[in-house]
């Protein structure tokens, strides 16, 4: 069982490999099954048995490139300077990485969820909630991941498809700041705007408050939202 397991693990990692080398080698052009498969050093019917289809393929290459910069935010420091870097790390990877970047994006659909970037607002969040905690944000956490990390995409799209020597390197940290600028809030926690008190308050009453009931609670995040906004 042993040997059967650490087999298929290994024909799996030379599909992934196979596939990932020839996107890059082909640019925007097309990648054949066949190409896949004679690379790997296997026959149709693996790649199938493993990934269902060339798509489910494709799709696992994606993921793992996604993986290689959406990481756990490191522990420690400022979560503002932890955002940032974690934005700069975005750009850069798309930048080194375009076909897996691309490829990730163009699989998003009008109307359908993208599960690979929802992972990344996820870990946003984890970043934003204690800054709308302290009375940092004008918005709530979760309006900030998204925000920011659809203008992280954006703006490494919008580079990707600029030719290299044309990009402008400082146009990246330039929207990052602009946006920053319009989610934190514009003094510390001590000297908060009301609206940042309100989203302060609000997502305190995420963890449990036992003096207020389930719909009370909900009536209370309704008055706060709309302090905030």
């Amino acid at each position: 069982m042993a040997g059967r397991s650490s087999n298929a693990t290994s024909t799996r990692d030379r599909l992934l490999l196979a596939a990932g080398q020839l996107l890059h080698e082909a640019g925007d052009g097309p990648v054949s099954t066949r190409a896949i498969c004679e690379r790997a050093g296997v026959q149709a019917p693996t790649l199938y048995h493993h990934f269902g289809s060339k798509q489910g393929l494709l799709d696992a290459v994606v993921n793992y490139g996604f993986t290689q910069y959406v990481q756990a935010p490191d522990a420690g420091g400022d979560p503002v300077d932890r955002i940032r870097a974690g934005w700069d790390r975005h750009v850069e990877y798309g930048l080194a990485h375009p076909v897996f970047y691309v490829l990730l994006y163009g699989q998003i659909e009008p109307g359908v969820p993208c599960n690979l970037t929802s992972s990344a607002e996820a870990l946003l969040l984890e970043l934003f909630t204690p800054l709308a905690r302290e009375g940092r944000l004008r918005v709530e956490a979760a309006e900030a991941a998204r925000q920011f990390a659809a203008a992280n995409s954006g703006v490494t799209l919008s580079l990707i498809a600029q030719p290299a020597d044309d990009r402008d390197p400082a146009m990246s940290a330039q929207v990052r700041e602009s946006v920053l600028a319009g989610l934190l809030a514009d003094e510390p926690a001590g000297g908060s705007s009301v609206g940042a008190l309100a989203v302060a308050l609000s997502t305190a009453l995420a963890d449990d408050v036992d003096a207020l009931t389930t719909t009370e609670r909900q009536m209370l995040r309704e008055w706060l939202h709309r302090i905030a906004g």
